[in-house]
């Protein structure tokens, strides 16, 4: 009994020591003058503007916006002693998506929309938080152990918990939250689909664009050294006495307006690589070639195997599918709200005087050393009663936006089909055409070829000459306007069907 005693008192003495040493520590911490705080505190917030300041203005960032702000150099023959770069139709294809802005903003969507669905499938697990704390509490000068806030029973207060929680709401049971999500997903991919289908469209009217321009300028070309000729002839035959000043005339006048066509044909070749070139490179490259491919002409798919491919891989009418889902799992989301909510929380660690998993309670220091570390469940019933209508008008907006979604998808069935026989039919009177385009520049070949024999030997005027040059010049255009005619229109119609 003696012992025991002896032992009581030792725990008593040990824990008044203690509590004098912490409530005279926390009077010490706590009884500094205010004034030196306030100074402490104005030349940290002022040293921290003068350092953001200096770095807006002469650091990195700063450096890097300028940068960006300069407009990229072009790179010449100069600065690339490489041969130019050749590409192709599929190359270029390529290229373009890399650098497009508005593809890669579609790419981006769908990225994000997949974090959507990581996101709305974690609402649904259990999620698990860690937190420590250290509470400091003014204390009553020595004469209590308990601060002077009456929600800490102590001037030092230590947390350090485990949190779980799991809430059980309609949307857990029927997952419309998360089905909304990856229905939003599905839409943003459809509609990365389109991007990249209306990018092949824009790629593949710059790159032939590029070509005709190619192949008039070699025309206009041709044109200009038909008329040197002309002009030779006739200035031999006028010295001779066979023809009269005025061909030499008429013909020099064709050769100044060749001349002029030529010099347009060439800055139109310019403007079409340089179209073509802001779509393909970041540096905005002009040495480089395209591959002429016109002369291969793709075949052109029966009118129904079209239909169904448009029925299988049209983005479209995806996207809008897409969007009913959403909008129908929308109102599963918005009716859930009506119902009531459970959720758990689950707190295990410590919240105790001493930052230990065992400590002295000062207050009862006859019973020892008691354990800190435990638990506390927190369940949390909650149920909806009135909102002023607030939970009702969320619904009646998702209804009204799942009603829109479907007439937006019947509308957009509609304009697929109507979308689909244009094309097709634009694809096939332009391919139609070709045979009738070529004849006519062979033929513009070979009169011109035989009104040059007629007027050497007196039998053709110098307008039927004349005639000649323009029809074969117009003929070669209009043969290259249509190649790329028949391209550029299967381009829209793979936009609908996909490729073929």
């Amino acid at each position: 009994m003696p012992s025991d005693r002896s032992r009581f008192d030792r725990l008593k003495l040990i824990a008044q020591a203690d509590r004098r040493k912490r409530d005279g520590s926390v009077c010490r911490t706590q009884a500094p003058d205010h004034r030196g705080i306030l100074v402490a505190l104005n030349l940290i917030v002022m040293f921290c503007i003068a350092g953001l300041t200096a770095a807006g203005q002469s650091g990195p960032a700063g450096t890097s916006v300028a940068r960006l702000a300069r407009l990229p150099q072009p790179a010449t023959s100069n600065s690339n002693p490489d041969a130019p770069l050749t590409l192709t139709l599929q190359d270029a294809l390529k290229r373009a998506k890399a650098y497009s802005p508005q593809f890669q903003a579609a790419v981006t969507a769908t990225k994000m929309a997949r974090q959507n669905v990581v996101q709305a499938r974690a609402t649904l697990l259990p999620s698990a938080d860690a937190t420590t704390q250290e509470l400091l509490t003014q204390g009553n000068g020595g004469r209590t152990a308990v601060g002077r806030f009456v929600t800490n029973d102590g001037v030092h207060v230590y947390r350090a918990w485990g949190v779980f929680h799991q809430a059980f709401t309609a949307n857990t049971f029927t997952l419309a939250g998360y089905r909304q999500a990856t229905a939003a997903e599905a839409m943003a991919r459809a509609q990365q689909e389109i991007a990249k289908r209306g990018l092949n469209v824009v790629v593949t009217q710059a790159y032939y664009a590029l070509v005709v321009a190619e192949r008039q300028y070699s025309t206009a070309q041709q044109g200009l050294d038909q008329a040197a000729r002309s002009l030779k002839i006739s200035q031999e035959l006028e010295k001779g006495g066979e023809v009269a000043y005025s061909d030499v005339i008429t013909f020099q006048i064709q050769y100044n307006q060749q001349k002029q066509a030529f010099q347009q044909a060439k800055l139109a070749m310019k403007n079409a690589r340089l179209s073509l070139a802001v779509l393909l490179f970041p540096n905005f490259n002009q040495d480089f070639n395209v591959v002429d491919d016109l002369g291969i002409s793709p075949p052109l798919p029966p009118l129904a195997d079209a239909l169904k491919m448009a029925e299988v891989s049209n983005p479209e009418i995806r996207a809008a599918m897409a969007d009913v889902r959403q909008t129908r799992y929308g109102v599963s989301v918005a009716r859930a709200a009506f119902l009531p909510t459970l959720s758990f929380d689950l707190d295990y660690g410590i919240e105790a005087n001493y930052f230990a998993l065992r400590s002295i309670n000062v207050e009862q220091p006859e019973a020892g050393r008691l354990p800190n570390l435990g638990f506390f469940l927190t369940a949390t019933l909650n149920v909806p009663v009135w909102d002023w209508g607030a939970r009702l008008s969320r619904l009646r907006q998702a209804k009204y936006q799942r009603d829109q979604a479907r007439v937006q998808l019947t509308y957009t069935q509609r304009q697929v089909l109507a979308n689909l026989y244009s094309y097709y039919n634009e694809a096939r009177t332009a391919r139609a055409e070709l045979g009738t385009l070529r004849s006519s520049a062979n033929l513009a070949a070979e009169s011109l070829r035989l009104n040059t024999l007629r007027y050497k030997a007196g039998d053709a005027t110098v307008l039927e000459v004349l005639n000649a040059e323009n029809t074969l010049t117009q003929a070669r255009d209009s043969y290259a306007t249509g190649l790329a005619r028949y391209r550029v229109a299967l381009a829209y119609l793979q936009t609908l069907t996909g490729s073929f």
